[in-house]
């Protein structure tokens, strides 16, 4: 995949800025974005809760995806919308993370946590696909 894009969104004061990957740090974010997933999958749970396992599995394993490209993000955000360049992920994809984002934030910042089985669902597949592309790049 071309890194142009990644280069130009790297730089003092924006969303990017370069950092070599460590790989201690990679395995770390893989192991967790992966148990995370598993444990979400656990239908015994809460919604809330299964939600929270699968959105924390996507930002660890998009943001692994980040680091092993040599970039460290910014902002929280910023490693959905990069799926493009750092795995060649679609809109079918970092679409549902967006949303799961602002789902997210909602919970967090306002206490207002709206989810439903379909959300979190569409969330625990699209953090598969994640974890598939990840797992299917070279190291």
């Amino acid at each position: 995949m071309d890194n142009t894009a990644l280069e130009n969104l790297s730089g003092p004061g924006k969303a990017l800025k370069v950092e070599a990957p460590d790989e201690a740090e990679l395995a770390g974010l893989i192991r967790t974005g992966t148990a995370r997933l598993h444990d979400a999958h656990n239908e015994d749970l809460a919604l809330e809760s299964q939600f929270d396992l699968a959105y924390n599995a996507a930002h660890a394993l998009c943001l692994a995806a980040l680091r092993r490209k040599g970039y460290r993000p910014s902002n929280r955000f910023i490693v959905f919308q990069v799926l493009p360049h750092t795995l060649g992920l679609g809109p079918e994809v970092w679409r549902v993370l967006d949303k799961c984002h602002n789902t997210r934030n909602l919970g967090e910042y306002e206490g207002m946590l709206d989810v439903n089985a379909r959300l979190v669902a569409d969330l625990i597949t699209a953090t598969q696909r994640v974890l598939d592309a990840l797992n299917a790049q070279p190291c």
